[in-house]
């Protein structure tokens, strides 16, 4: 009797399983790669590169000011006095404490302006795929991750939504 009860209750639920399954319809998006080709993620990337040049520029102009005053200290170190060195050697050591907190600071401002500027593009990304979604009958939409070991092809929505993002951001 148990038998023959959890045999029809296994079928009832594989039943249950094959009409919920015909109505699934699922897909997945490369998030990094719409980051990458779309519109606003290449204007991103390209403001994140100027101001990064901008900083490059501004770290080799301290370091070079950094190396001519270690290079006058090493060569007039033993020609002054030693009161001299001393206040030499302390606009030395301040420069260069200078120097490591500016690269410091422009690599904190290079990482949370990305930060801020992936954050908007995803948040608009995110409704594009919600109203793509519900518009195409979606049941479910996932973000590719390394741990999706196996992925149809034709379930990757990735161009669609780049297509629509790239359009509207040329129509508004």
């Amino acid at each position: 009797m148990k038998r023959v009860l959890l045999t029809s209750i296994l079928a009832c639920c594989l039943v249950a399983t094959s009409a919920f399954a015909a109505d699934v319809k699922l897909g997945y998006i490369d998030m990094q790669r719409v980051l990458n080709a779309s519109d606003k993620g290449i204007e991103a990337k390209e403001q994140l590169a100027a101001r990064a040049t901008k900083y490059r520029e501004e770290i080799n102009a301290k370091q070079e000011n950094i190396k001519k005053l270690k290079d006058e200290l090493e060569i007039q170190g033993m020609l002054i006095s030693d009161s001299a060195r001393t206040t030499k050697e302390k606009e030395y050591q301040q420069r260069l404490k200078e120097f490591e907190r500016f690269t410091k600071d422009a690599q904190d401002e290079l990482q949370g302006k990305d930060a801020e500027l992936t954050r908007k593009i995803i948040v608009g990304i995110e409704k594009i795929i919600q109203e793509f979604g519900r518009k195409n009958d979606f049941t479910f939409i996932f973000t590719k991750n390394p741990s999706m070991v196996f992925t149809d092809d034709k379930a990757d929505i990735t161009e669609d939504i780049l297509k629509i993002i790239n359009s509207t951001q040329k129509n508004g």
